[in-house]
C-alpha cells in the first residue's frame, strides 16, 4: 500500500470508528456523563420559558442523546467537582461577564481550565467559555472593534475535522457577543471562522473543543436577548438580527458535532 493511499485508509478509518461511537456509544453499558460549569444566571423573567443555562444544554444534548447523564457546578458560586474524574467531560456555558473582568471566580475558572488541559480531559467551551479557554491557554480575547454579533451567522470551516459529519461546509448558530478571541491558544487549530469572526470553532489537541456561537440557544431566546439590548446593541444591527431568525439555526448538527468529539478518544481515555 503506497503513502496516499494507505493516508485515505486511516483517514477512512478514523471516520468509521467515530461514525460507531456515535451511533453505538463509546463505552458498553454506560452513559456518558458530562459536567455543565454555569457561569451566569439566566434573566428571572425569562426562566420559566427557557430554563437555565445547563438546561438548555441539556434539552438540547439529551434530544440528540437521551442517554447522557449531566451534572452542574455553579462555578460562579465556587462549586466544583470533589474529583475532577467524576464526570467524563466538561462544558462551559456562556456569560454576561467578560473572561478579562477582574472576578476572582474568572480566575479560579481559568485555573480549573489549566488543570482540564495538563490532564487532556475533554471539555467544550461555548461563547464565554470558548474565549475563557483561549485566555487562559495563552491567548487572549478583547472587546471586539465591530461592535456585538447577534442573531443568526454563518460560519464555515476551512478544515474538516474527523468529529465532523463531512456534508456541508458552512453551518448556520446563533450568536450574541461583543468580545471576541484577537489570539488563540497555544497549539489551537481555527477549524471555522466568518468575516466577522475569524476564530469561530477552535480545537487544542484532541481534548478541547470551542464555539464562538451558541448552539444551545433558540431563536424566541436570542430575540429576547435583542430585544432587551437593543439600545446597547444599536438599531441597525439589532434589526438585522431579528431579521437574520427567519433561518433556522442548526442546532442539532452542532449538538452531534460536539457528541462526536466527546465520544472521540482523547489522550486522557488512551493512556487510562
Amino acid at each position: 500500500m503506497d503513502r496516499r493511499n494507505r493516508a485515505a485508509y486511516h483517514d477512512f478509518f478514523r471516520a468509521v470508528m467515530v461514525w460507531a461511537v456515535a451511533n453505538f456509544g463509546g463505552r458498553r453499558g454506560a452513559a456518558m456523563k458530562l459536567g455543565i460549569l454555569k457561569t451566569d444566571a439566566v434573566r428571572p423573567e425569562w426562566v420559566g420559558e427557557f430554563g437555565e443555562y445547563p438546561d438548555m444544554f441539556i434539552r438540547l444534548l439529551g434530544k440528540v442523546d437521551p442517554t447522557m447523564e449531566f451534572r452542574v457546578y455553579d462555578v460562579e458560586e465556587g462549586e466544583y467537582p470533589a474529583d475532577i474524574d467524576e464526570v467524563d467531560a466538561y462544558l462551559i456555558t456562556g456569560s454576561k461577564s467578560s473572561v478579562y473582568d477582574d472576578k476572582p471566580w474568572i480566575a479560579t475558572l481559568m485555573d480549573f481550565v489549566r488543570e482540564l488541559d495538563r490532564r487532556r480531559k475533554k471539555l467544550v467551551g461555548i461563547c464565554f467559555g470558548h474565549q475563557l479557554v483561549a485566555h487562559a491557554l495563552g491567548g487572549k480575547t478583547e472587546k471586539s472593534t465591530k461592535g456585538w454579533g447577534v442573531g443568526l451567522h454563518t460560519h464555515r470551516f476551512s478544515e474538516v475535522p474527523a468529529w465532523h459529519d463531512n456534508e456541508a461546509a458552512d453551518f448556520d448558530i446563533l450568536v450574541s457577543h461583543q468580545d471576541q478571541v484577537v489570539r488563540n491558544a497555544a497549539n489551537a487549530r481555527v477549524l471555522a471562522s466568518s468575516e466577522f469572526c475569524e476564530n469561530a470553532v477552535c480545537q487544542v489537541g484532541d481534548h478541547i473543543l470551542t464555539f464562538q456561537g451558541h448552539p444551545e440557544f433558540v431563536p424566541e431566546y436570542s430575540r429576547e436577548i435583542m430585544e432587551f439590548r437593543r439600545k446597547l446593541i444599536g438599531e441597525p444591527v439589532y434589526r438585522a438580527g431579528m431579521d437574520s431568525l427567519a433561518v433556522a439555526p442548526q442546532q442539532e448538527r452542532v449538538a452531534r458535532w460536539i457528541l462526536n468529539f466527546l465520544r472521540e478518544p482523547g489522550a486522557a481515555q488512551k493512556s487510562a
